[in-house]
């Protein structure tokens, strides 16, 4: 037997604090059946991809998986190539609310910022 020790892997987006206790208040009012949510990048919008966050019923093996302390973020294995190194945060203020995302993959965006391309 080796003693080979192994580091874990690092997540493939960051959480920020907020964005932690926002998928923690999600999973407190989330469906009976939720395990968690999942963060995918569907085509839409004009620049062609968008952030999209909703309740997931199943896991799927091939997403990325993110334990938090209030609960679990899925990451789209289709996904994950145009996220990696993004930063994922929750603001508020007076006028909206809603997860904001830093992607240095990110080529351009929009100008109403519903959708980015890499």
């Amino acid at each position: 037997m080796s003693d080979v020790k192994t580091r874990a892997r690092p997540a493939a987006i960051l959480l920020t604090p907020a964005s932690e206790a926002r998928i923690a208040s999600l999973m407190a009012s989330a469906p009976a059946d939720a395990i968690g949510v999942k963060l995918s990048t569907p085509r839409r919008g004009c620049s062609g991809l968008a952030y999209s966050v909703d309740y997931v019923t199943s896991a799927n093996p091939m997403d990325e998986r993110i334990d938090t302390p209030g609960g679990t973020l899925f990451v789209d294995g289709g996904s994950v190539l145009y996220l990696i190194g993004s930063t994922m945060d929750w603001v508020e203020d007076d006028f909206t609310a809603g997860f904001v995302f830093n992607n240095p993959n990110a080529k351009g965006a929009c100008g109403c910022g519903e959708s980015f391309t890499v």
